[in-house]
């Protein structure tokens, strides 16, 4: 069971397992709940066999941070994950349980799932990805936010990234917000100054892949599907371009329903991958 050191050693065991990918093989079915891993064993979602993108090296040589949001195993350790972490000069909790649609599809398995999609993608086109935790189970929690934040950071254990990408998806309690929203970092002096003008073209990247797979930009939050904020650990201790995706609200019926649905899951994975290759090939 995950304590919070431990979970920060796990991470840094993941950062250096997750060497390649398989660049022949296809995006699973359905990712589904992925059993925990035992110690040192790295990510535990095995790329399943097929044909795909193999020849596609657009992307040779590039590192990508991808952060599937939450834990599910958050919800039975209210009290680690309650415990303050710097988020970038200032103290927030470690992590939440995150949200879940009327059906109960938790957030944190809808982020794993479309993480492992992504991946998937971007492998066969040749980057090399990190994931910041490394299963969707419910054994285990965190990490805490400040841990996600560092991942692929100059000077981390592990590889230097070129790009963090945040999953998420939010838990607005009104049928009528619904739609993305991409998130970039403020400028805040000494924080996030080295990564705010080059995550700002990683945020239009992301949403201009969104809008192109036909979803929605929010109708609640941002300006035309971007908002920027100043409280988000996982941006503020980034010091690669970052953005965090809040992907759909989930407590709307037609967003859970994509988010539910394997092909939406497809389309959503699709869109990081394709704004990620988008942003790195300028």
């Amino acid at each position: 069971m995950r304590t919070r050191g431990s979970g920060r050693a796990a991470a840094l065991l993941l950062v250096a397992a997750l060497a390649a990918g398989c660049a022949t093989e296809a995006p699973p079915a359905d990712p589904g709940t992925t059993p925990s891993a035992s110690p040192g064993a790295g990510s535990t979602a095995p790329s399943p066999s097929g044909s795909g993108e193999g020849r596609d090296r657009r992307l040779a040589g590039k590192v990508v941070v991808l952060d599937p949001g939450h834990q599910l195993g958050n919800r039975h350790h209210a009290a680690e994950i309650a415990e303050s972490v710097d988020a970038g000069g200032f103290e927030k909790e470690c992590n939440t349980t995150g949200t879940a649609t009327d059906d109960g599809y938790p957030e944190a398995t809808f982020t794993w799932q479309v993480a492992v999609v992504a991946r998937h993608l971007l492998e066969q086109r040749g980057a090399r990805v990190v994931l910041t935790r490394d299963a969707d189970s419910d054994d285990e929690w965190g990490p805490c936010v400040d841990e996600r934040g560092r991942i692929g950071n100059p000077g981390e254990p592990g590889p230097t990234a070129d790009v963090r990408v945040s999953i998420h998806a939010d838990g607005v309690l009104d049928e009528s917000a619904t739609g993305f929203h991409v998130i970039r970092p403020a400028l805040r002096a000494g924080w996030t100054d080295d990564i705010e003008r080059p995550s700002r073209r990683l945020a239009r990247a992301l949403r201009d892949a969104l809008v192109a797979e036909g979803i929605g930009v929010s109708s609640y939050r941002g300006e035309r599907g971007i908002d920027v904020r100043d409280d988000l650990g996982t941006l503020n201790l980034s010091d690669v371009p970052a953005v965090m995706a809040e992907l759909g609200n989930m407590r709307a019926a037609g967003d859970a329903e994509l988010m539910e649905s394997d092909a939406g899951r497809r389309r959503y994975g699709r869109a990081i991958a394709d704004a990620v290759t988008a942003y790195l090939g300028r």
